[in-house]
């Protein structure tokens, strides 16, 4: 248990020697320069039900427990999600689904020209297995990954975002 302890210590304090930071945590020069411009992000209401679970997933993501930041910037997206049988048994019959979730978003600016400042796109895959289950469970797995869906793509849209904001403080 000491041994361990002593290597995590050992490795954050090589990391913290080759300019390793947090891009937006709580401490450190850049997660405070960080965290301000993305609470100060608006996510617009998206289209399905899909797409309400990706704009909770960034508005905990973005503004967290701050609802006192002034809005500046407008994010704007969707999220579409299409299912695959894979494992196709000699009867045709699929024993698995894979979705992939694909995003598309723009931020612009809440000016009088609302200007974009970035865009990008973000994806995730995800699966479930088919069982012989009754219809609510296999609804309920389904509904599941869906929202596992949303938060890694949630997740990847918002490290896209702290990225170009650290890269781009003229931005900011």
């Amino acid at each position: 248990m000491i041994g361990r302890r002593a290597a995590l210590g050992g490795a954050a304090a090589l990391l913290g020697g080759c300019g390793f930071r947090p891009l937006y945590g709580r401490y450190g020069a850049s997660g405070e320069a960080i965290r301000p411009e993305l609470a100060s992000i608006y996510v617009t209401v998206m289209a399905e039900r899909q797409g309400q679970l990706l704009r909770q997933a960034l508005q905990q993501r973005l503004a967290g427990s701050d609802d006192s930041v002034s809005k500046r910037y407008e994010l704007s997206g969707a999220l579409s999600i299409a299912a695959e049988a894979i494992g196709i048994q000699q009867d045709s019959s699929a024993t698995r689904v894979r979705y992939t979730a694909t995003s598309s978003w723009t931020l612009r600016k809440l000016d009088l020209a609302n200007s974009v400042v970035t865009q990008g796109s973000a994806r995730a895959v995800d699966g479930i297995n088919i069982n012989n289950q009754q219809y609510f469970a296999a609804d309920l797995e389904t509904s599941t990954a869906f929202r596992r869906l949303a938060d890694e793509v949630a997740q990847q849209i918002t490290l896209d975002l702290a990225i170009y904001f650290r890269t781009h403080p003229e931005a900011a």
